[in-house]
């Protein structure tokens, strides 16, 4: 069993050797491994849910996101929010294409499941190697890092990914030339889009880290306030190659609003850093 510490003892955990730290981060390791090989397993034998269900349904028209912007479009009377026609095709040009994007789309698949699992193996690696103060500062942060995990996820499928797709597929330098996409091309740019929200929408925890660390606070936050919105709106230009406004505000806003949850998140560090400077 590990010996409780306080405050101002030197933490047991120290005292492992260089081998022994090794040994543990090898089976931390091992254990998500093996998560992930298991949830990917499940993912390959559920072929048709995970390519026709889930990986091709933003390249159908009949796609719930474009099927409510239809529905938004006839609201606001503004039919161009209709997506009527996605102007490519998808092809495997080579004899093992479909096979090993199967598999390599299933390792994705799993790791993005095991998302959770592993983050927790990676904490319990790192959390006793902390002082009782410094992990009651981080308690539930594998939950709150895995909500905001999945909530970058689902917005890059739902939102950023169909609104890029519709795009880039009716995108044309000449009548001519037709969109006949690979399909390892396809999933690419789709699982780039999903996964860079995922990493995106972990900016409150990055903030609250850097807070209570002493890197950050709430004034320079809102100081600076200008320059993340310049910068939110360029990263927006960039994850929607779309250039109308629409969709960039659509991709801004939830940014934004994650900014200014990270100042929220920054002001409530601040307030029990000072709570306990006037207990103590």
């Amino acid at each position: 069993m590990t010996k409780e510490i306080t405050e101002g003892e030197e933490n047991p955990e120290n005292e492992m050797s260089f081998l022994d730290h090794l040994e543990a981060l090898r089976w931390h390791i091992l254990r998500s491994l093996a998560a992930i090989i298991v949830l990917m397993i499940v993912a390959f034998f559920s072929k048709k849910l995970l390519f026709h269900d889930i990986i091709l349904a933003p390249s159908r028209t009949d796609f719930w996101t474009y099927r409510m912007l239809c529905k938004l479009g006839v609201y606001l009377d503004q039919p161009f929010l209709c997506v009527e026609k996605l102007s490519f095709s998808i092809q495997s040009r080579t004899l093992t294409g479909q096979f090993t994007t199967h598999i390599g789309v299933s390792f994705v698949a799993g790791l993005i499941m095991a998302f959770p699992y592993v983050f927790w193996e990676i904490w319990q690696f790192v959390k006793p190697g902390l002082y009782p103060k410094e992990r009651s500062m981080t308690r539930g942060s594998v939950f709150y890092v895995s909500l905001l995990f999945f909530l970058g996820i689902s917005f890059g499928y739902w939102i950023l990914s169909p609104l890029s797709i519709n795009f880039l597929a009716n995108y044309q330098i000449d009548e001519s030339i037709l969109n006949e996409v690979d399909l390892l091309s396809y999933i690419e740019t789709l699982m780039m889009m999903v996964l860079a929200c995922g990493l995106m929408f972990q900016l409150p925890m990055i903030v609250l880290v850097l807070a209570k660390a002493g890197l950050v606070n709430t004034s320079f936050l809102k100081t600076y306030r200008r320059h993340a919105i310049l910068v939110i709106v360029i990263v927006s230009a960039i994850l929607t190659p779309s250039p109308d406004m629409f969709s960039q505000i659509i991709v801004a806003l939830p940014i934004y609003m994650l900014y200014e949850l990270s100042i929220l998140l920054a002001f409530r560090v601040e307030k029990q850093s000072l709570k306990a400077a006037n207990e103590s």
